[in-house]
């Protein structure tokens, strides 16, 4: 991939697209294409066609994708499984049908069984049942991997996938109908704190152990697989270090500044108990993060009080 190569980024409004087009950006990449949901449909399989026919992309980074928090993958399952499928379907067929020169798809961590070993590597995809409040998300996910495989396996694509732990940074949600839990944590420390209230209310017993990976590490990573992996299987992108949510919320009270107590509510679900990411592939190729998760923070912390504005 060159400097003047053509590179288009679904997505690049969302958190991950934009952090994977301020990378390339920074790293001198001048003939970018992205177009905005009015501009280009991309559930519109024609229309998404006719933009490959007219443009030509060499390189995409399938970036573009709905997310949320635990209630919003369970509230609107059926939406998650659809909505995922037919934009990643549209834009991965439409690149084997244009001969993208590659494609970077990316999967998630949920998609990984609900009871799996930890740390979790990338062969354990498949082994076992997936966590029933991200099924739908979960399943689109592995079925755009199971793409970028298959459409290797028979038609030669150059076609690879990445998994990331979960995410933070610039561009995340903060509603908290929808949210992630560390965008949620943020949002709830900030307003307790701006309302002089002592108590933050949590769902679970913060007790499950995640892991976090700063957007822009993401960002980094993407372009690293991009220019130096081309391989069947998926590659784990994460820290390779979990936190237990409690913890985490501690974490975030002294970066806010909140200095109340939190209070944990058991008549929600925790989720997985941990989910931690085996790295080593990624490593073995020579990459590793670069951002400390307090220091992550308070860069998103930074980020959300632009939105208060």
């Amino acid at each position: 991939m060159e400097k003047k190569s053509k590179i288009y980024i679904a997505g690049h409004l969302g958190m991950v697209g934009s952090a994977i087009k301020r990378k390339l950006e920074l790293e001198g990449y001048t003939n970018l294409i992205f177009k905005t949901r009015k501009e280009l449909d991309l559930f519109d399989q024609k229309a998404v066609s006719d933009f490959f026919v007219k443009e030509r992309p060499e390189f995409v980074f399938c970036a573009a994708a709905r997310v949320g928090g635990i209630l919003a993958n369970d509230t609107y399952s059926a939406d998650f499984i659809y909505e995922n499928i037919t934009v990643q379907s549209n834009i991965i067929n439409s690149s084997y049908r244009n001969n993208v020169k590659k494609l970077l798809f990316l999967g998630s961590s949920c998609i990984y069984p609900k009871e799996c070993p930890q740390p979790i590597k990338e062969e354990y995809l498949l082994n076992g049942l997936l966590e029933k409040t991200n099924e739908g998300y979960a399943v689109a996910k592995i079925a755009g991997i199971k793409m970028c495989e298959l459409y290797r396996k028979q038609y030669g694509c150059d076609f690879i996938s990445l998994i990331p732990t979960n995410l933070f940074g610039m561009n995340d949600n903060y509603d908290l109908q929808n949210c992630h839990v560390l965008p949620a944590l943020i949002a709830r420390c900030y307003h307790a704190k701006i309302s002089k209230a002592e108590e933050v209310h949590c769902w679970g017993t913060g007790k499950p152990l995640r892991e976090f990976l700063y957007v822009d590490d993401l960002a980094d990573a993407c372009l690293f697989l991009m220019l130096n992996y081309s391989g069947l299987g998926p590659v784990n992108v994460g820290t390779g270090s979990d936190v237990t949510i409690s913890d985490l919320a501690n974490i975030i009270a002294k970066v806010v500044g909140f200095s109340g107590v939190f209070k944990w509510n058991t008549l929600f679900p925790d989720g997985t108990k941990r989910k931690c990411l085996d790295i080593s592939k990624i490593q073995k190729l020579g990459w590793n993060p670069k951002t400390a998760l307090v220091d992550g923070i308070k860069r998103t912390f930074i980020d959300f009080l632009e939105t208060q504005k």
